[in-house]
């Protein structure tokens, strides 16, 4: 089967198979990191903290961004590895499964808080956030005259500001 049929056929059955509920023993994760070699650091509605590797039907076809959320089968045989993706979830399956009642509620307090306060802002998940203040104060002065010379960075750009 070539590339572009291949990637034609997975990303069909992601969205295909995408509002079905999960099953008993798949269970739901954030992302929190991408470890490298297909394996992603998640974090379950338990706070517990593991590894999952992605199966290579979904390798160079769909992307997980960081803060996203998965559909996970455990493994037994992985000491470090304890799962593998089974889906990746969208906003409107995530909104399905909050209808179904299978959402875990760990997850449904902190995704309505973020809501609420971002709601048409677009935020790139994959970009580490810099938060700092780029207005000058009198604290940044010295006693002669001469303002300090590190470097900030501005949070609307992300450009150097000296």
């Amino acid at each position: 089967m070539s590339k572009p049929m291949r990637r034609k056929h997975v990303l069909l059955e992601v969205f295909r198979h995408g509002f079905s509920t999960p099953s008993e023993d798949q269970r739901i994760v954030k992302v929190l990191a991408s470890r490298g070699n297909n394996l992603h650091e998640v974090e379950d509605s338990d706070g517990s903290r593991f590894l999952v590797t992605m199966p290579t039907k979904f390798r160079r076809t769909i992307w997980i961004i960081r803060g996203g959320y998965i559909l996970i089968e455990p493994i037994q045989e992985g000491k470090k590895v304890k799962g593998k993706i089974v889906r990746i979830l969208n906003n409107e399956q995530i909104q399905h499964f909050i209808q179904e009642n299978v959402w875990p509620d760990a997850f449904l307090h902190v995704d309505k808080n973020e809501k609420e306060n971002n709601e048409d802002i677009f935020v790139n998940r994959n970009r580490p956030v810099i938060n700092s203040d780029t207005s000058s104060s009198s604290d940044s002065e010295d006693s002669s005259g001469e303002e300090d010379s590190e470097p900030e960075f501005a949070s609307r750009n992300n450009r150097l500001v000296i």
